[in-house]
């Protein structure tokens, strides 16, 4: 935790509290947090009190990952001010994965860690991000952006979903799960900032598509059409079109994908089902959808994916061999491509 004068209280205790709580199946700890300064010493927050560091810069030298807290009173105004941007920078080139909360973006922006990368920060600070880092692309609407080794969130509770998501990319899903049970947060949130920007306010009873979402996250293994969902909120295709994207920050198809990606995932974490059932249950329908589905939202094939989060015992004899195969004719379109 890179912590800087004027840090905001709450991102800098959901770190630890999260981080600090991943615990293998054995009990161990899974992450060591430390706090670092510019100097080790005292902090100033945003509140009325101030935290002790017991590090400086130098922590960065050794750190796995770092995160980067919001401190809006430095970040839209000198945000590549002082020896942070530098140190950052350096720790991202020795191999660190670097994450910000909030505001901390604009940080990682002037160290040039975002430069041509997707990335996010809250909403209100949007115009000026864009217009201080117009290389960098931009998306208000998401709570987090994955960029593999740089990382950024929506505003203080993103931080939240940011650090889930780094502990079940790293640990796999039934830690994030038993990190989130324990924090009484859910796992994963649904939508993105989007849903928060604000709007005039709406006419009073005015229909949501939430009904709909949580309609077809029970039938994610079944095909439904757009059609089906807008029925289900009583609304047209093209008035259901339109809400849904002012309130999921996405269209319904794109949502609709990544619900079964994520199915598909907890399928390949949690149980020993061949790819093709997998398929079936998150509704991809054919071994090859899933594969091109999941290839494109996290880079790699089901059978790599699963021996990443429950090692190759778990896969079965002819899911192996038929990953194996997979994985080889992709190597060769990869390479050819290349």
């Amino acid at each position: 935790m890179l912590v800087r004068d004027g840090v905001l209280p709450m991102e800098l205790g959901l770190v630890h509290q999260l981080f600090g709580r991943a615990r293998s199946a054995a009990g161990d700890l899974l992450y060591e947090v430390v706090s670092c300064g510019v100097a080790a010493g005292p902090v100033r927050t945003a509140a009325d009190f101030d935290v002790h560091v017991p590090a400086g810069l130098e922590a960065l030298r050794e750190a796995a990952t770092v995160v980067v807290p919001a401190s809006h009173e430095l970040d839209e105004r000198c945000p590549g001010a002082g020896p942070v941007p530098g140190a950052l920078l350096a720790a991202h080139r020795r191999g660190a994965r670097v994450a910000s909360i909030c505001t901390g973006a604009f940080v990682l922006a002037a160290a040039g860690l975002l430069e041509g990368r997707r990335a996010t920060t809250h909403w209100l600070s949007a115009d000026r991000f864009s217009a201080m880092f117009p290389s960098v692309g931009l998306d208000p609407a998401v709570l987090y952006a994955d960029e593999g080794d740089v990382l950024t969130s929506a505003g203080e509770a993103a931080g939240i979903d940011l650090c889930l998501h780094m502990i079940r990319r790293d640990h796999g899903a039934a830690v994030a799960g038993d990190v989130a049970r324990r924090t009484v947060v859910p796992p994963h949130r649904e939508g993105g900032q989007a849903q928060f920007i604000a709007r005039p306010v709406a006419a009073p009873r005015e229909a949501t598509t939430g009904p709909a979402r949580a309609w077809a996250l029970e039938r994610l293994h079944e095909p439904v059409t757009l059609a089906e969902l807008a029925a289900r909120a009583s609304m047209s295709v093209r008035t259901f079109t339109r809400r849904f994207r002012q309130e999921a920050g996405v269209s319904p198809a794109v949502w609709l994908a990544r619900q079964r990606v994520e199915r598909a995932r907890q399928l390949l974490e949690e149980t020993d089902l061949p790819v093709e059932r997998v398929a079936e249950r998150s509704g991809f329908g054919t071994a090859a959808s899933l594969r091109a589905h999941l290839q494109a939202a996290v880079g790699v094939s089901p059978s790599a994916y699963r021996a990443t989060f429950r090692g190759p015992q778990t896969v079965p004899q002819d899911d192996a061999r038929n990953g194996a195969r997979n994985d080889a004719r992709d190597g060769v379109r990869a390479g050819a491509a290349r």
